[in-house]
């Protein structure tokens, strides 16, 4: 599809702005529109925008990885104008009381022509994405890519190889169960609300099917141990999911399996993974403390990302949205000098 080929090349974009992931997403029960913004036929910018009610008169619209722009600071503006009042004639025509659009751009300062849009806190509500991640920056050798580790990171690399531990990708019905089994254990030992199997039946058939995502497991003596879901989408490939077994943790089986993973990702052509979420790294009591020292032994860059951000069309029915979701204080955002759009992280961005 040549909305999708077009997000696919704006490296400030993301696989949630694509065309089959609005499919996929009607499986939990959202609606979507798209926007899109051409000049002498070609694409300029746009946005997929999800509709989710939240009462039977009620929805708010997001955009989640969005909007498109083309990042160029010449036109990014009159785009970006342009496809808010492309929404707002949308929103003209809804039978519901659409409360505000939220939106989560891969910007990393907030340009100058946004503004009126509040700062939502993190896990304020579960209509959101991870604002704070790690990426590896994979446009190297592979010996510049375990160089830039951790030394522990390397060295437990090295103990999984020395314990025989093997990687394999498997998409079959019988490496979903695998990946729903490992998912599962992983999530009940660390209290966390999980998705359901369905979610993940409907996905890794999707992306199977297109060629832009997998499940790889690493395994030992014949026992998968730990397990990804891995969304290749442009330049980046996500650790989307995944988890791992309390089992044989000396053979330090997610260490390979990562790193296998990465050396995928070169092959096919990607500059980064996108480690999926990251706790900052002055805040110990984070929710996503523990798993953020794993993935930080992987060496990668901080990347954060401007917060969530919604923009509110009805401020009583904002309200009741508030009062269930649990969202809690939301701060007004003030303009900021306008920048490029995000071209992904460099060696500079480096804290």
């Amino acid at each position: 599809m040549a909305w999708d080929r077009f997000v696919e090349a704006i490296p400030a974009a993301g696989f949630m702005q694509s065309s089959w992931w609005a499919d996929f997403r009607t499986h939990a029960g959202y609606e979507h529109f798209g926007i899109a913004l051409k000049e002498h036929g070609a694409f300029v910018g746009g946005a997929i925008v999800m509709k989710y009610r939240f009462s039977p008169k009620e929805c708010f619209y997001y955009m989640p990885e969005g909007p498109v722009l083309p990042g160029d600071e010449s036109i990014d503006g009159a785009v970006f104008g342009r496809l808010l009042e492309a929404i707002d004639e949308r929103r003209a025509t809804e039978q519901q009381t659409v409360s505000h659009l939220r939106m989560e751009p891969r910007w990393p300062l907030l340009p100058g022509f946004v503004s009126g849009f509040r700062e939502v806190p993190p896990f304020g509500d579960a209509y959101m994405e991870p604002r704070n991640t790690l990426c590896i920056d994979l446009r190297c050798t592979e010996a510049a890519l375990l160089a830039q580790m951790k030394a522990k990171g390397r060295y437990n690399i090295r103990v999984a190889q020395r314990h025989g531990v093997s990687v394999t990708e498997d998409t079959s019905d019988a490496g979903l169960a695998d990946f729903l089994r490992i998912y599962a254990d992983m999530a009940a030992r660390q209290r966390i609300r999980r998705k359901p199997s369905d979610y993940f039946r409907t996905l890794v058939t999707l992306l199977s099917a297109r060629g832009q995502g997998s499940l790889y497991f690493a395994g030992h003596r014949g026992v998968r141990l730990a397990a990804a879901l891995v969304v290749f989408f442009g330049e980046r490939a996500t650790y989307f999911y995944g988890g791992s077994r309390d089992a044989r943790r000396e053979t330090m089986a997610p260490y390979l399996l990562h790193f296998e993973i990465m050396r995928e990702a070169r092959a096919r052509g990607c500059s980064w993974y996108d480690l999926w979420g990251v706790a900052p790294e002055n805040e110990p009591d984070h929710p996503w403390g523990a798993i953020s020292v794993f993935k930080r032994k992987f060496g990668g860059i901080d990347v954060s990302l401007v917060p969530t951000l919604d923009l509110v069309y009805h401020s009583s029915s904002y309200a009741r949205y508030l009062a269930q979701g649990g969202v809690g204080r939301v701060r007004g955002v003030a303009s900021a000098p306008a920048v490029r759009a995000w071209r992904g992280p460099r060696r500079s961005s480096l804290r």
